[in-house]
């Protein structure tokens, strides 16, 4: 029998991969906060599942998304980055990659970890939003809004409200699987 998932996973076995052992699970590790991060500002503009196909691409051509590596590439290691055919060779979002993972460092500088900042603005637990439907998920919330102003002020790039929900979503600070979801119950 097939499990019922949220509606938005079901066009590919990665995609359902994705959702059952990753999307909506609370991440409290900078390590993987990081790499989701990454992969999300990459994603603006462009499907997650296109992201998804190329992750394994990105997680090389970005030394397993090391953020201390990431904060000092060489503009000759960004050059290489931008010839990479498997990967979106944005140059804006390459070099976004860059100073972000310079932001990302201040931040955990700053609150002990990236990940003591980040879910402090949900008192550090999920917020489950009770979706009945996909029609119910939104694309950014007043929370999301907050959070993209504060790290656009930190100097972090590419992460829009949008981004940041998505952000949000997949390391689990809010839970929006639908109410029928295998994964809700």
């Amino acid at each position: 029998m097939e499990l019922k998932r949220c509606g938005w996973c079901l066009s590919s076995d990665l995609y359902k991969e994705y959702h059952d052992k990753e999307w909506g699970v609370p991440v409290y590790d900078d390590q993987t906060l990081f790499e989701f991060l990454l992969l999300e500002t990459f994603q603006a503009g462009l499907s997650w599942i296109t992201i998804l196909n190329k992750r394994e691409n990105f997680r090389n051509a970005f030394d397993n998304f090391d953020y201390k590596k990431i904060a000092n590439y060489s503009e000759d290691k960004i050059q290489k980055i931008l010839l990479d055919a498997g990967i979106i060779r944005n140059k804006l979002k390459v070099y976004s990659a860059v100073s972000n993972a310079q932001a990302f460092i201040k931040i955990q500088e700053e609150f002990g970890s990236f990940s003591k900042y980040i879910w402090d603005f949900v008192d550090g637990k999920p917020i489950d939003n009770n979706r009945k439907s996909l029609k119910e998920v939104v694309a950014t919330t007043p929370l999301s809004d907050t959070i993209s102003k504060d790290l656009k002020k930190r100097g972090f790039k590419f992460v829009g409200s949008t981004v940041v929900y998505a952000h949000m979503q997949a390391t689990g600070m809010v839970n929006d699987h639908v109410e029928d979801c295998w994964k809700k119950q």
